[in-house]
């Protein structure tokens, strides 16, 4: 008799051990899914106003941001772009008409200068392909869009692989997920130039049909991807408005699907679009309105590409720029009307934008850019 309570005694110690073992690794998955907490988090802001990059260390606990430094440059910074590995940043120094590269150091944040490269004139959007190898600009002054290479040691090359006459006022340009296509908003056009691009060599060759034209007084500025690759979302400039389009992942062609205001009914003051981002998960669209000083924020059903509008959240005056942090959770709008950035918690069930705080960060930031590199 003793014999088997000892037997299963022994037992209800097993049992104690494995449900131990279970809550434990339940707890290690909970760690997983917080996972961001142990990765370095930083973010970059181009104060053109004052000719540098600053740069911060975020919590992603609270989403609270430290100083971390800044770099000089030799004139006002604009856009900034990063490729795939992470490894360097271009920043498009607007007022020199060139690219500054930029070597990042993953452990501390910090940017080191490492080349400047002339480019076909002043450009108001710089961004890597997919692969890193090219750097695609746009040119709003210039109606222009040019490609230029990247060398294996980051570097732009002086001599563009591909220059494109565009229509009136290009505000952007990407490629596609697939990196077999890019757009280029024009935003003085009312239209959407469409490329087909090859990754090899760098090469644009227009699609066919080469442009899809959208309502006049649209003004189509800045653009990003669901990432589903199905869909589109243009943020229009002059319309104040946020169009959504269905992308053919064959053709690289876009279809209309439908555009809602980004604006409250009643508004009547002056207002224009800049700026679009989507969640990553895909679930939540925000665009910025400079005039109404608001960001405008949506649902999108991933099945058709539709969005429903959860109405707007204030901002700092003239919000040119604002960026999601790649967790998800945090939104940063700079205002270029005020020198300072306001931080917001990003509910995933909602929608809905809470604000956090405010910093000061310098006369006219015209960029936000947010990167995460793993813990150890």
């Amino acid at each position: 008799m003793f014999h088997t309570t000892s037997k299963s005694a022994r037992r209800f110690a097993i049992l104690l051990a494995l449900t131990a073992a279970i809550t434990f690794g339940n707890l290690r998955g909970n760690d997983r899914v917080n996972a961001a907490e142990k990765d370095r988090f930083f973010v970059y802001v181009s104060v053109s106003g004052e000719k540098r990059i600053a740069i911060y260390a975020m919590n992603p606990k609270d989403g609270s941001l430290k100083p971390a430094g800044n770099v000089e440059l030799a004139g006002a910074p604009g856009s900034l772009g990063v490729g795939p590995k992470q490894r360097f940043l271009y920043a498009s120094v607007r007022s020199t008409g060139s690219a500054t590269t930029l070597q990042i150091d993953p452990q501390t944040g910090g940017l080191k200068q490492v080349a400047d490269t002339l480019l076909v004139t002043n450009a108001v959007y710089v961004v890597p392909d997919k692969t890193g190898r090219h750097l695609l600009t746009a040119y709003y002054g210039g109606a222009k869009a040019a490609v230029f290479p990247i060398g294996k040691n980051g570097h732009v090359g002086p001599d563009a692989t591909s220059i494109e006459e565009t229509d009136k006022n290009p505000h952007s340009i990407q490629a596609s997920l697939s990196n077999k296509f890019v757009f280029v908003p024009n935003t003085g056009a009312d239209k959407i130039l469409q490329f087909r691009f090859d990754s090899e060599s760098g090469k644009l060759t227009p699609n066919d049909p080469p442009f899809i034209s959208t309502a006049k007084g649209t003004g189509p500025r800045h653009f990003t991807f669901h990432p589903n690759g199905k869909f589109v979302y243009f943020v229009n400039e002059k319309g104040s408005s946020v169009s959504a389009f269905s992308l053919d992942q064959e053709q690289g062609t876009l279809s209309a699907i439908h555009t809602l205001s980004t604006l409250p009914k009643g508004f009547d003051g002056g207002n224009s679009c800049a700026d679009i981002h989507i969640t990553p998960d895909g679930q939540f669209l925000y665009g910025s309105n400079r005039g109404h000083d608001s960001l405008a924020g949506y649902r999108i059903d991933p099945k058709t590409g539709r969005m429903t509008s959860l109405g707007q959240t204030p901002t700092e005056k003239t919000p040119r720029e604002f960026e999601i942090d790649p967790t998800g959770r945090y939104v940063y709008s700079a205002g270029q009307g005020s020198g300072r950035m306001i931080s917001y918690r990003l509910d995933s069930r909602t929608g809905k934008l809470q604000p956090l705080k405010t910093y000061d960060v310098g006369k006219s930031p015209a960029w936000v850019t947010v990167l995460r590199f793993p813990g150890k």
